[in-house]
C-alpha cells in the first residue's frame, strides 16, 4: 500500500494532455482491431458491416476494445500509455491497486459524469482536494509521480512501497 498523504493531484492541463494522449492512442489501437475484424468477418461470412445485426456486432467490438484498453492498463501497472508519460498514477482511495471492479466503477463514472459538457472533469478546478467527479464515486485517485531522481518524501512511484503480489 502506498502511502498517499502527502501525494500531489495532477493539475488539469496535465490530465487533459494524458486525456488528449490517450485518445490518440486508443484510436491507433481501434483502426488495427477495426481492420483486423473487418478482414476476418468479411473474408468468412461476406457481411456488410454498415448495417443490421453486423453492424451491432461491430460497434460492440469496438466498445469492448475501448474497455479492454483502459480496463487493462488501469488494473496491470495503475497507469495508461498516456498516464505513464505525463506521470500519473491511478489508486484507490486507500493507496492499493485498482481492481477490476474498481475499474469499470471508474469507467461508468466518467462516462457518466464527462457527458454533460465535461463537468466531471472540470469539477477538479473546485474540489478541495481537486479531484473529479468520477474519482470521487469511484473511490479512486489520480495522483502525480515525482520525477525519478528528486528528493522528495513522496516515492518517485508508489508502487515502490506495495509489496510484491504473489499471485
Amino acid at each position: 500500500m502506498a502511502d498517499i498523504a502527502h501525494a500531489r493531484a495532477p493539475s488539469l492541463l496535465r490530465r487533459l494532455a494524458a486525456i488528449l494522449y490517450d485518445l490518440l492512442l486508443v484510436a491507433a489501437v481501434l483502426f488495427v482491431a477495426a481492420s483486423l475484424y473487418t478482414v476476418a468477418v468479411q473474408g468468412l461470412t461476406g457481411a456488410d458491416l454498415t448495417q443490421g445485426l453486423a453492424r451491432l456486432a461491430f460497434q460492440l467490438f469496438l466498445l469492448a476494445v475501448i474497455l479492454g484498453y483502459y480496463l487493462y492498463f488501469w488494473t496491470n501497472g495503475r497507469q495508461s500509455l498516456a498516464m505513464r508519460t505525463w506521470r500519473l498514477l491511478l489508486l484507490r482511495e486507500d493507496g492499493t491497486a485498482l481492481e477490476l471492479g474498481d475499474a469499470l466503477r471508474r469507467i461508468g463514472f466518467a462516462i457518466l459524469t464527462l457527458a454533460p459538457l465535461g463537468l466531471g472533469l472540470w469539477w477538479m478546478l473546485f474540489d478541495p482536494d481537486r479531484q473529479t467527479w468520477y474519482d470521487r464515486l469511484a473511490g479512486t485517485r489520480t495522483v502525480l509521480l515525482q520525477r525519478r531522481g528528486k528528493a522528495t518524501d513522496v516515492p518517485a512511484d508508489p508502487r515502490q512501497d506495495a509489496p510484491e503480489d504473489p499471485h
